[in-house]
């Protein structure tokens, strides 16, 4: 049924009105017409460019020199640090010794080599609020004692059993009125995944939302252990609200996406993953919350987002990749390396790549068209909840409520005493 992002590994949409041939004819057809681009293995050079070697010769091992941030590459450096690297891996054993060393450099440059003691999540659940073939809780949880997660949980309408968990993260917007999980386009993507049948939690990056309110900032040094945490313990509490423990996936676009490739990378929990507009060769994330600690690097060891990426291999992964941004070069140059990686386990199918090259940066309309198939592929989920019958998604009914209303303190729920009002008063 899904042929079109399942059994191809690239596909190139060029307009709108391929992808929603795409869309149609993914439900009936075993090919899809779309414009195929087919990248075959090149000859790999023994080259190193020049400022690829002097940055990765490193001297210095202080944590500021360790810091990868921004377009901390050129794209010929990126490409050239995979095909370097790919010469290092040539056999499963290989490339899962690199995937541990990968792991253990995230978790101890994010000060997480051990993790904290878990303590109890203590929900607080808000009100239900019924639509159109889904329903809304806000909620919080602690991930530390007294440090709150907050969120919207939304859950198809009636479900029985354990159904798919979806962990929605968000990127960076610099309108706090216009941002985050309350965005138009946000609200319809959990919608919808909720209409298709799955659990899906969407949760608030620290500094923003209610929290904000309070004290809490985003540009803090902790940030990203601080971020990372918060999404490990977002599985717990999929888990505990009931989803399928075998039927977990995360999708984020921008920072976002950067959210969703490092927590799949170091929790096997997580089945399936869908990193948006951020899996890049050059590009490492311009915020504290993606490069502002060592994860990427120390004094004898180097990676980058696409090996970070690369981690959730056998377990399916979609990219969604644009021709406006650091992803303009996925079908070419990170997606081929990721799937030799996939290839290696045997697994080459299990990953896809829809780039879009008239699109630009974000989780729009087409974006969202690519990845509802591949979820309802690999979670079991009822696609045909997602698509009008013309192929156009069907969105219409989705109600998008105000920010306020998406808060979970209120007069009903104030926030606790105990709860961590500032960045600082966290104690791990």
């Amino acid at each position: 049924m899904l042929a079109g992002i399942v059994n191809m590994p690239i596909i190139i949409i060029q307009s709108e009105v391929k992808l929603k041939l795409f869309i149609m004819n993914s439900f009936t057809l075993k090919q899809p017409r779309v414009t195929l681009f087919t990248v075959f293995s090149a000859v790999l050079l023994l080259v190193t460019f020049p400022g690829y070697s002097q940055k990765n010769n490193v001297q210095n091992s202080n944590h500021e020199s360790m810091l990868c941030v921004g377009g901390y590459w050129t794209e010929a450096e990126g490409k050239a640090f995979l095909e370097d690297m790919r010469q290092s891996y040539k056999t499963a054993e290989a490339w899962k010794a690199r995937a541990g060393e990968i792991r253990t450099q995230i978790l101890r440059g994010a000060g997480l080599e051990k993790f904290p003691e878990k303590c109890a999540l203590n929900p607080i659940i808000g009100e239900k609020r019924v639509y159109d073939g889904y329903e809304v809780r806000n909620v919080a949880f602690e991930s530390l004692p007294g440090v709150y997660v907050t969120g919207s949980l939304y859950t198809p309408i009636n479900a029985t059993g354990k159904i798919p968990g979806i962990l929605n993260t968000h990127g960076h917007w610099s309108k706090p009125e216009d941002y985050g999980r309350y965005r138009a386009d946000a609200q319809k993507r959990f919608a919808v995944m909720a209409r298709m049948g799955a659990m899906v939690f969407a949760y608030d990056m620290v500094g923003y939302g209610q929290l904000a309110e309070y004290g809490w900032v985003h540009k803090h040094p902790q940030t990203l252990k601080m971020q990372l945490w918060n999404s490990i313990r977002s599985v717990d509490f999929l888990l505990a609200m009931g989803a399928d423990p075998e039927r977990i996936a995360v999708t984020g676009a921008s920072g976002g996406g950067t959210q969703a490739f490092l927590l799949t990378a170091v929790d096997d929990r997580i089945a399936v993953s869908c990193p948006v507009v951020q899996v890049s060769a050059h590009f490492f994330g311009g915020c504290v919350c993606e490069s502002g600690m060592p994860i990427h690097k120390n004094a004898d060891f180097q990676t980058n987002n696409v090996e970070i990426a690369a981690c959730a291999a056998p377990r399916p992964m979609l990219l969604v990749s644009d021709g406006d941004d650091w992803t303009k070069n996925t079908p070419m140059v990170e997606f081929p390396h990721i799937r030799y990686i996939y290839g290696l386990l045997g697994k080459a199918d299990m990953v896809a790549n829809v780039h879009l090259p008239n699109d630009k940066h974000g989780y729009d309309y087409n974006k969202r068209a690519a990845v509802y198939p591949f979820l309802a592929k690999y979670l079991g989920l009822d696609v045909s909840k997602a698509f009008n019958t013309d192929g156009t998604l069907n969105e219409e009914t989705i109600v998008i409520e105000d920010q306020r209303t998406l808060y979970i303190f209120d007069n009903n729920h104030p926030f606790p005493d105990k709860g961590v009002r500032t960045n600082d008063e966290v104690v791990w």
